[in-house]
């Protein structure tokens, strides 16, 4: 396959696939949205705070929280050494601390918000429901043809900001080779990634409209693909069964009205992983795909009893097999740094190589800008940017291995080492393969 003119018509297809979602072949996302404070790495300033609250060996344990500094230095430091993201719930107090030691920005939070805006300048329309509609959100969303289900109706963004103030995750993004020397040991990072430290109380019950599922029953047949994220702040599991039993109900209604649309669940870093089971289990039987990262799939699969070898792809095929027979949604959706991936059972009708290669393309736009970007920031990024040698290499393993009754297809990356961005890129790759589901409207 010739990956460089699979994006290229991808990226050709934008504007017919715009203009069919305009004409009633909508994209519905949902459903928390929040305030990112962004923290700018400065590796003198971690360095102070690690000799100053580091007493004991970068260490994290599931549901540990951040409520003094030398929790952040503990576990911030620990991810950081072994280059991975993470989600922690995090203090007040400590956040104001942060905010006075680093240089700060605001962005967009919450896969549906990015989602809808990545959508947006690439110019789709797509309607969304938000759990935070700060004016301080809806300023930093606002795109033509987005729109918010809000108080009984779909409006216009600015028509919909709320008064309320905003709800805060903080981010700290750190760069490949980032070092934190403390006590003599040297510790670094060998990946690029993030840290989002959540002081938030409104997403652990993940408030959802009852009239936004109305809305979305009433206007099934017009809605192509429901793009749904944002169970991952919940911690408790009868909150959690609450919001499925209401949830799949709804599902169930929303299908019986149109069949041939698509349900998409995104995961993310969940706070509690038994949460995390029983979202995708159950869950799982209501939607088409699952979507993750590579972290995300090891973690799933190691509580299958099962550990993955990421840079072998018999190994990941393996953890994709056990998964998908724990939560047989008809497919899983995976995206890495190197490459993105479907495996799962036929979808008829749905261009799953060019979700691929658009989300990819989308995301590394991000990666290479730090914004959501346009059709002309998207050709310059598949113009400049090398695919991912990484990824040709599992493209390329993949055509001597026989994958059974799965349906595997793997489009390689286009790769930067030093990303300006690393926030937001796995809800902006979900935009872009959510176009995979457009349909003629003949079909």
């Amino acid at each position: 396959m010739d990956h460089r003119m699979l994006y290229q018509s991808a990226l050709d297809q934008t504007e017919a696939d715009a203009a069919r979602c305009a004409g009633g072949h909508q994209m519905v996302l949902g459903y928390t949205s929040n305030l990112d404070v962004l923290l700018e790495w400065d590796g003198a300033a971690f360095a102070r705070i690690a000799d100053e609250y580091l007493k004991d060996a970068p260490a994290y344990a599931a549901g540990d929280r951040i409520d003094s500094m030398e929790d952040f230095a503990r576990i911030v430091t620990h991810f950081l050494a072994a280059g991975r993201g993470a989600e922690v719930d995090i203090a007040a107090p400590v956040c104001e601390i942060l905010e006075s030691r680093f240089e700060t920005a605001y962005a967009l939070g919450g896969t549906c918000a990015q989602g809808a805006a990545a959508l947006g300048a690439l110019g789709f329309p797509a309607t969304a429901y938000l759990t935070d509609r700060s004016r301080a959100v809806c300023d930093l969303m606002d795109r033509p043809g987005i729109a918010l289900y809000a108080d009984g109706r779909v409006a216009p963004i600015g028509a919909c900001a709320s008064g309320e103030p905003p709800v805060r995750h903080v981010i700290l993004q750190y760069p490949q080779g980032a070092e934190v020397k403390t006590r003599g040991i040297t510790y670094r990072a060998p990946a690029s990634n993030r840290m989002i430290l959540d002081d938030d109380q409104v997403h652990k019950t993940l408030p959802i409209e009852p009239g936004f599922l109305a809305w979305c029953e009433e206007h099934a047949s017009d809605i192509r693909v429901l793009g749904i994220s944002g169970f991952n702040a919940i911690v408790d599991l009868q909150v959690l069964t609450d919001r499925l039993d209401l949830l799949t109900a709804h599902y169930k209604a929303f299908r019986a009205r149109n069949p041939r649309a698509a349900i998409y669940l995104e995961g993310a870093y969940y706070l509690n992983p038994d949460v995390k089971d029983l979202a995708f289990e159950r869950l799982a039987r209501s939607v088409d795909v699952l979507g993750m990262n590579e972290e995300e799939l090891v973690e799933h699969a190691a509580r299958l009893g099962r550990r993955t070898d990421t840079g072998n792809l018999p190994s990941i095929l393996e953890a994709l097999q056990r998964l998908l027979s724990r939560c047989p949604a008809r497919g899983i959706v995976l995206h890495t740094a190197d490459y993105s991936m479907y495996f799962g059972r036929k979808l008829p009708g749905v261009d799953l190589p060019k979700g691929l290669a658009l989300g990819n393309l989308m995301s590394g736009t991000r990666a290479r800008t730090g914004r959501y970007g346009t059709k002309a920031d998207c050709l310059e990024t598949l113009e400049t940017q090398p695919l991912s040698a990484a990824g040709v290499q599992m493209a390329s393993a993949l055509s001597g291995i026989r994958t059974g009754e799965h349906l595997v297809q793997l489009v390689p990356t286009l790769r930067m080492e030093q990303p300006r961005c690393t926030i937001g890129l796995g809800d902006t790759f979900t935009a872009g393969m959510l176009t995979a589901f457009i349909r003629e409207a003949a079909e």
